[in-house]
C-alpha cells in the first residue's frame, strides 16, 4: 500500500462493499480492512465470497461475507441489515458491481440491454437505498463505481453508457437529498485498470488494442487496483468531509483523451455475434 495516508484512519468504521470479492472492489475492501474498518463483502458467487472473507481475515479485524445479487433488493436489504446487526451501523458503502459486453445497439436484445442497466444502475440504487436505513448517518460515505462511458459515447456500448450516465445522476441526486443528514455520496470513474475483468475481456482483448489505449493516455500507463483503492480511501476519510456529489476521475486522463466516437467498425473483434442479438 502506498504511504499516502496515516494508519488506522478508518478504525471503528463499518464498511459494506458490493462486488467486493475481486478486482478493484476487493482491493478497496482490503484497504478498508488495513485501515481498521470492519468489512462486509457481497457478490453472487459463494466461492468468491468465501475466498475474499478468508483473505480479508488475514489482514485482521471483523469480516462478513454475503452471496447475493444486487438486482434482488430483498437480498441486499437482508445483507446490509445483517451487517449492521453483527458489526454495527454502517459508515462506508461501495456499490462496485458491474456488467458489460460489446454489441451494436441493433444487434442487442432488450434483455441484454436491461441486464446491464439492472446490474449497474438499479443495483446501485438497491445497495444505497437498502443501506440508508442502517447507516451511521452523520459522516457516512457512499461511493458508486461509475465509468467514463457515463459522459462519453462509445460505439457498441449503448447499454453501459445509459446505465453509467444514470449512476452519475443518481449520485448527484442522493447527495442533494441525503446531504442534510450528513451522508456524502460520490463516485469513482476508473480508467483502464491493469488486470481488470472489463479491460481484459471486453475493452482490450488484443495487444494491439492495449497499445492503442496506452498511447492515447496522457500518463502513458494503465492504472492499478491500488489507484482505485486509494481514491476510495480518500473519499471515505475525513480528508473528504466536504466532498459530495462528485465524480472522481481516477483514469490517468482517459476521459479527456481516448477517442470513442470514431466510425463504428462492424468487424471489431470485441463485438460478440457480429450483429446477432446478445
Amino acid at each position: 500500500m502506498a504511504k499516502t495516508f496515516g494508519s488506522g484512519i478508518l478504525a471503528g468504521k463499518v464498511a459494506f462493499v458490493a462486488g467486493g470479492t475481486r478486482g478493484m472492489n476487493l482491493e478497496i475492501a482490503r484497504r478498508y480492512a488495513q485501515q481498521g474498518a470492519k468489512v462486509a463483502v457481497l457478490s453472487r458467487d459463494q466461492e468468491r465470497v468465501d475466498a475474499a472473507v478468508d483473505e480479508l481475515k488475514q489482514i485482521g479485524g471483523e469480516v462478513r461475507g454475503f452471496a447475493g445479487d444486487v438486482r434482488d433488493y430483498d437480498a441486499i436489504d437482508a445483507a446490509v441489515k445483517s451487517t449492521a446487526e453483527e458489526l454495527g451501523a454502517i459508515d462506508l458503502v461501495v456499490a462496485g458491481q458491474a456488467g458489460n459486453f460489446y454489441a451494436p445497439a441493433a444487434g442487442m436484445s432488450a434483455n441484454g440491454f436491461k441486464a446491464v442497466v439492472d446490474i449497474d444502475l438499479v443495483g446501485t440504487f438497491n445497495v444505497f437505498r437498502a443501506s440508508y436505513d442502517v447507516l451511521n448517518k452523520r459522516g457516512a460515505s457512499l461511493i458508486a463505481i461509475t465509468a467514463p462511458e457515463a459522459v462519453r459515447p462509445l460505439n457498441f456500448q449503448a447499454h453501459v453508457c445509459a446505465a453509467k450516465a444514470g449512476v452519475n445522476m443518481l449520485i448527484k441526486v442522493l447527495a442533494l437529498e441525503w446531504g442534510p443528514e450528513g451522508i456524502r455520496v460520490n463516485g469513482i470513474s476508473p480508467g483502464p485498470i491493469e488486470g481488470s475483468w472489463g479491460m481484459e475481456n471486453v475493452a482490450s482483448p488484443t495487444q494491439e488494442m492495449k497499445d492503442r489505449i496506452t498511447d492515447a493516455m496522457p500518463l502513458r500507463r494503465w492504472g492499478t487496483n491500488a489507484d482505485i483503492a486509494d481514491s476510495a480511501l480518500f473519499l471515505s476519510s475525513d480528508a473528504a468531509s466536504y466532498v459530495t456529489g462528485t465524480i472522481l476521475d481516477t483514469d490517468g486522463g482517459a476521459v479527456i483523451s481516448i477517442p470513442g466516437t470514431e466510425k463504428a467498425d462492424p468487424d471489431d473483434v470485441r463485438v460478440k455475434g457480429r450483429g446477432h442479438k446478445v
